[in-house]
Parts: C-alpha cells; sequence; structure tokens
C-alpha cells in the first residue's frame, strides 16, 4: 500500500509525530481525507519493525517523533525511482505517488508521471491491438473495456497532472510546523 511509501518520503523532510504525518499525508494526497490516525501509528509500528524508522525524540509534549533510519531512506528514493506499477483497482496508490512526490522538494515527480504514462499507455495499446478479443466471455469483453476506459481516464488525469505541476513551477510543500489539531475538526456535531 502506498501510504507507507508516503509516509517514508515526508520523513525525507524531517523528523514528525503520528498525528503530524496524517495531516501532512492529506495535505499532499487529499484523497485519504479518511486516513485514521491510529493506521498511521500502525503503519510506523510496522515500519518500525522491519527497521525503515526510528524513534527521534519527542516533541514538547511527549508525542514520539519519528525519522528515517538508512534503510528507510532508500525506500522512499527507491519509491520516488519508479511508478508504481498501473492497477485499476487501486488507483490511489497511483495518486499517491504523483501528489506525494510532487509535494517534495527535488522528488523525480516528472519521471514517476511520464513513468506511469508509458505504463498506463501500454495497458491501452494492449487493447487496441485486440479489441475485439472472441476468445472471451461478454464478460470478460468488458472486464477489458472497463479497464481499458481506467488507463484512459489515468492518461487524461496525468496528462492535466503533468501540466499544472509544470505551470506552478516548484509544486514542493515544505513541512508544516504548524501542530495538527487534535479532537475534533470544526464544525463537527457529537451526537447525544
Amino acid at each position: 500500500m502506498a501510504v507507507k511509501d508516503a509516509i517514508l518520503a515526508i520523513l525525507t523532510l524531517g523528523s514528525a509525530y503520528g498525528l503530524q504525518l496524517r495531516d501532512e499525508l492529506i495535505t499532499r494526497a487529499p484523497h485519504r481525507a479518511g486516513l485514521n490516525v491510529g493506521q498511521i501509528y500502525s503503519t510506523l509500528d510496522r515500519l518500525s519493525k522491519a527497521g525503515l524508522i526510528r524513534s527521534d525524540d519527542a516533541t514538547d509534549d511527549n508525542l514520539p517523533l519519528y525519522a528515517l533510519t538508512s534503510a528507510g531512506r532508500q525506500a522512499a528514493e527507491d519509491w520516488f525511482g519508479s511508478p508504481t506499477p498501473p492497477d485499476v483497482r487501486d488507483w490511489f496508490d497511483m495518486a499517491d505517488q504523483v501528489l506525494v512526490a510532487s509535494s517534495i522538494p527535488g522528488a523525480p515527480w516528472r519521471a514517476i508521471v511520464n513513468g506511469q504514462i508509458r505504463s498506463w499507455t501500454a495497458i491501452t495499446d494492449a487493447v487496441a491491438s485486440d479489441p475485439h478479443d472472441t476468445s472471451s466471455s461478454v464478460q470478460g469483453a468488458l472486464a477489458v473495456a472497463a479497464e481499458n476506459h481506467v488507463a484512459q481516464a489515468a492518461l487524461t488525469w496525468l496528462r492535466e497532472t503533468e501540466a499544472r505541476l509544470t505551470d506552478v513551477g516548484d509544486p514542493a510543500v515544505p513541512l508544516r510546523s504548524i501542530r495538527p489539531q487534535r479532537g475534533r475538526r470544526p464544525g463537527t456535531l457529537s451526537r447525544p
């Protein structure tokens, strides 16, 4: 899942604590808005056990900070170095990689976008080479058509993303120093 990779990428900017990492990820990849801070902490636990992050002191109010190990930094660089494989069932992994990489100073977002374009183009090219495969069932043909439509949508989004990020110039987002708020977001009501 790309969330662990996105966390490692964000930690290339410096040490951070769990809630901060969740808010940084949501800022960089807004489609992850439903991500629970508990999911972040369980991912941090797995990353720690895998030797990719380590404890790094604490905030003034004793929130544990996490930092990359050398293996974690390498894993982040590896993630930046190759596009996630196209998968019509998990569009968000591709979006995470593109959006988070474009927000990290010096990350090769353009190479990632171009690699994604090549990968998704291979899917559309495969369908174009045999658009009327009569060896499969109607459902099989419809599944191939669905995959082709998703690939076309991915290509449209990737090209638009590349153009918009190019227009922006430097799309990088620094690690924010403002502390995320704990508890309910303003405007949410609790039920009795």
